[in-house]
């Protein structure tokens, strides 16, 4: 039997909605083990005041829980 737990993340990018979950999946990892699903659950895009984009991605990530 296994537990897991979900945590809300958020990339970013400059080009695409894509890399944006893909920066935040691997950021996630480097201290988050045994991750098992992403889940996109919002996207939006800011505007900067010189017209420039960014792309925002907001994923559900679950992972094992290991007790401490």
């Amino acid at each position: 039997m296994s537990v897991y737990r979900v945590i809300d993340v958020i990339g970013t990018s400059a080009s695409s909605w894509e890399e944006a979950a893909a920066e935040a999946i691997g950021t996630a990892s480097g201290s988050l083990h045994d991750l098992r699903v992403a889940e996109v659950t919002k996207q939006d895009v800011v505007v900067g005041e010189d017209g420039t984009l960014l792309y925002r991605t907001r994923i559900q990530l679950s992972f094992k829980y290991q007790p401490e």
